[in-house]
């Protein structure tokens, strides 16, 4: 090996520096490439450049600095491709403009609350005495520091996956430190991607390895943490439904105490047109929208405050005692029962707890952070205080207890800005709905919807169509159904109990997996906030049949639907793996696999990540012609948010280079936004195919050097050096493509004459390189086909009836019914084959 020149040492100690990073890996991996393909399974093991195959050797943890897969050579840099923006860098103006963007979209939820929470608490117990008055404010208190501060702002929104909240991201988090998804698309060379962070040893380490080995062997542990991901997930689709219905209704029931002859079939058709138009508006996007309301729901908590100071000082300060926690004790001990059914109204203080966390997406942690504790807080708990001033001396106005201590002058301006802040307050759990399916989607847990992508500068701000007036239609059925606003909060609080439950138990994997604090502190939050939880939900249960069960079936609906499109899914890919093609059938097909080989491209678009498609096999008996050169195309999602460009192609050659068959793997995380055109992604694909064979070529030329390298010990450590076209120098420290042959020599004496002409062995490497490169060329230049198949799934005739029916006729409805691949890929239909398979599963 030649020796580092002083600026290559110092480079390379700088990184070794800055971006080492600890990895697992096989104890005999200094001895072979664990990424191994099962496209060579049939060849002699001196025969395997690369496979996939499952290592199932010791695990053990080591440091290791920035490596390039020998398999996989990566595209480092390709020119256009589109490159992701962070909140990085900001500026005070800047940091004003997210502040009001924050309060648009993050903060309506949570910012309404005092709407109608007092109301609720005091229809399950009347206010009896001005001590009653002081054991809801302090139990509201309490309830609104220890959930949406404590828990949310300092704890949840910690345990973001790079920037992005929610249940799926936590699952995601999970999934990337431990092997716990049950889709089995994984490789091992996910885990180089830079984005995948593991956590450099600590005491807790131990504990962290064994959870992470539990969880990756138990199958059962696997289906249960899907089923937990999938029920919070509902729920926050659920909450997205009656978020507007409480907070619309809530807001216009203020018109029966302005105008006294307005009746609740009033309110309910005002709030219908309210909810027609906010779903309507949802289109325009969130930084357009957050910008225009933001300021509105800023007048509003300078609003809520002022009114609170107004009512304290004009009413009662007394109600400042309600610091003392000593009063939820005199609550419960005069109320007993009636004041444990009033919990569910004290949760509302809290709703849109959840919602911070989801679209946390939209913006970042600092700035959800500092806008909660030096805005919001501090208007909600004045707006709360007022209230409670205003009840002490006027026990009877429990019903509209906002609107009654608002003062006379100011009665309809505070009516209006409600409304405003009461529709913004809807977006924040349709924005956060979004998220999640869009999250759930890409890692294979919901039908495929078209999102539209509302900003330009921001690729996580979205928009379902379908999915918008779904949840429309829905809102309305439950505003005409449930009319009674005591009835929609019950729904409300059961809706947001169930997703604040999901986050606490993966939060608590979070914590043991991949932060591995003390034990002691994990405690805690469980018992803290899981315990109260518990206690909350416990209330609302005994009046779910007063009309609450109605959000309940549609949460189970929605479950349902996630896990069956899971299921069938992974039967789907488990079949195709199956009965994937043989490498020595093909072998036996020859270079020209058995056909003509016509002059051009065929980018054949399959979910296998290992292995020849059987779908291949289709076309070959199919048609009489194949193209000369394919390439087997995966776009396969990974559990981390965004993958880099330059980390985004994976190849790796299928046979010999005669066969011309080249397999791609284009990766993006969940939060990714694939813009391009056919194109242009057919440009990235082939520049980056071109920069592959000239890297693969390098480093057979840098294997050859350092064979004539006197010096042994660098060969005997197996360590190799390549240069990046960006100038980065990485060390390798698996065997390079020139360790192995490339074909055995019994199978190309079974080949023609050309395979022999082209082989890299036979001719000069340089000559073989420009070869090979002339030849994509003009297989560009000949045209591009996209050759897609379409495999579906049936339950065989032995099945269980319940696996025929959800096969059969649920999963066959969500696939037929589903956004199909040539409207994501949008291939003009003059470049498409598609051929279908029928798998019996």
């Amino acid at each position: 090996m030649a020796e580092l020149t002083g600026s290559d040492r110092e480079r390379g100690s700088s990184m070794d520096s800055i971006d080492s990073r600890w990895v697992f890996q096989d104890d005999d991996d200094d001895d072979s490439n664990n990424d191994n393909d099962d496209d060579y399974e049939d060849l002699h093991p001196q025969d395997v450049i690369d496979s996939d195959e499952d290592d199932n050797g010791e695990m053990r943890l080591i440091r290791t600095g920035p490596r390039v897969d020998s398999f996989d050579v990566e595209a480092l840099d390709v020119p256009g491709a589109h490159r992701n923006d962070y909140y990085e860098d900001v500026t005070v103006g800047r940091s004003i403009l997210l502040a009001f963007q924050t309060l648009g979209v993050v903060f309506g939820d949570v910012g309404t609350s005092p709407l109608y929470t007092f109301s609720v608490m005091f229809s399950k117990a009347p206010v009896n005495g001005n001590e009653d008055v002081l054991g809801a404010l302090s139990l509201v208190l309490y309830t609104l520091f220890l959930v949406p501060l404590v828990k949310y702002v300092l704890i949840v929104l910690l345990a973001n996956d790079d920037g992005e909240g929610g249940t799926f991201a936590l699952y995601s988090l999970i999934c990337r430190h431990a092997n716990a998804s049950l889709l089995p698309n994984q490789l091992p060379s996910d885990a180089r991607i830079s984005s995948f962070r593991l956590k450099v040893p600590s005491p807790e380490l131990e504990r962290s390895l064994k959870i992470k080995e539990r969880l990756e062997s138990s199958l059962t542990l696997k289906k249960l943490l899907l089923m937990l991901v999938l029920a919070g997930t509902s729920m926050v689709i659920a909450d997205g439904v009656v978020t507007p219905t409480m907070s619309v209704m809530s807001a216009v029931g203020g018109l029966r105490i302005g105008v006294p002859g307005i009746k609740q079939d009033h309110v309910v058709m005002i709030s219908v047109a309210f909810l027609i138009i906010l779903f309507s508006l949802q289109r325009y996007g969130t930084s357009k929208v957050g910008l225009v309301i933001g300021p509105a729901l800023f007048i509003w908590f300078c609003l809520l405050g002022g009114i609170g100071i107004y009512n304290l000082v004009i009413y009662d300060t007394s109600v400042l005692k309600a610091f003392n926690p000593v009063h939820i004790y005199y609550y419960f001990k005069r109320n007993s029962t009636k004041a444990w059914y009033s919990l569910g109204g004290c949760l509302l203080c809290a709703t849109g707890s959840e919602a911070m966390f989801a679209d946390l997406c939209y913006f970042s942690v600092r700035s959800v952070q500092l806008t909660f504790v030096f805005l919001v807080l501090p208007c909600l708990v004045l707006g709360y205080l007022g209230q409670a001033a205003y009840l002490m001396n006027n026990h009877a106005d429990t019903t509209q207890a906002f609107f009654a201590s608002t003062p006379s002058g100011a009665f309809w301006l505070v009516f209006l800005i409600a409304n405003v802040a009461a529709l913004i307050a809807s977006r924040a759990m349709t924005t956060a709905t979004f998220s999640c399916i869009r999250q759930s989607t890409a890692l294979g847990c919901f039908p495929r919807l078209k999102i539209i992508h509302t900003s330009r500068k921001f690729m996580g701000q979205i928009y379902i169509p379908v999915l918008n007036w779904f949840l429309l239609a829905f809102t309305l059925v439950l505003v005409c159904s449930i009319s009674n606003i005591y009835e929609i909060g019950n729904a409300y609080v059961i809706a947001e109990l169930g997703v604040m439950m999901m986050t606490t138990i993966l939060v608590t994997l979070v914590m043991l997996l991949i932060w591995q604090i003390n034990i002691v502190i994990v405690l805690i939050f469980v018992i803290i906030f899981l315990g109260m939880e518990l206690t909350f939900f416990s209330a609302v249960l005994s009046s779910i049949g007063d009309g609450s069960w109605i959000i309940l079936v549609f949460a189970v609906v929605m479950f349902l639907i996630m896990y069956i499109w899971n299921y069938g899914s992974k039967l789907k890919y488990e079949t195709e793996v199956r009965k994937k093609m043989s490498m020595e059938l093909m072998r036996q097909l020859g270079c020209n696999l058995g056909t003509v080989r016509a002059p051009g491209i065929g980018l054949l678009y399959n979910e296998l990540v290992k292995g020849v498609p059987a779908i291949f096999g289709h076309f070959l008996t199919s048609l009489p012609a194949v193209h000369s050169m394919i390439i087997f195309v995966c776009v396969k999602y990974v559990p981390v948010p965004v993958v880099p460009q330059g980390e985004r192609f994976l190849f790796r050659r299928v046979c010999s280079k005669s066969y011309h068959i080249f397999r791609c793997i284009a990766r993006y995380g969940y939060k990714d936004v694939r813009k391009e055109n056919h194109q242009t992604f057919e440009q990235l694909l082939i520049e980056s195919l071109e920069k592959f064979i000239r890297r693969e070529a390098q480093e057979r030329s840098l294997e050859s050097d350092g064979e004539d390298d006197s010096d042994s010990e660098d060969e005997a450590s197996g360590s190799r050096v390549l240069v990046a076209p960006n100038g980065s120098v990485y060390s390798l420290g698996i065997p390079l493509l020139a360790d192995y042959d490339t074909m055995p020599s019994h199978t190309e004496a079974s080949t023609s004459d050309e395979v022999n002409r082209e082989d890299p062995s036979v001719s000069d490497p340089e000559q073989s390189l420009e070869k090979e490169l002339s030849f994509i060329r003009k297989a560009k230049e000949s045209g591009v086909v996209y050759l897609l198949g379409h495999g579906d799934i049936r339950a065989r005739k032995e099945s269980w009836f319940i696996k025929k029916l959800i096969i059969n006729y649920f999963y066959a409805f969500l696939r037929k019914n589903c956004r199909r691949g040539v409207a994501n890929l949008s291939v003009p239909h003059q470049q498409l084959i598609q051929v279908g398979m029928t798998y019996m599963v």
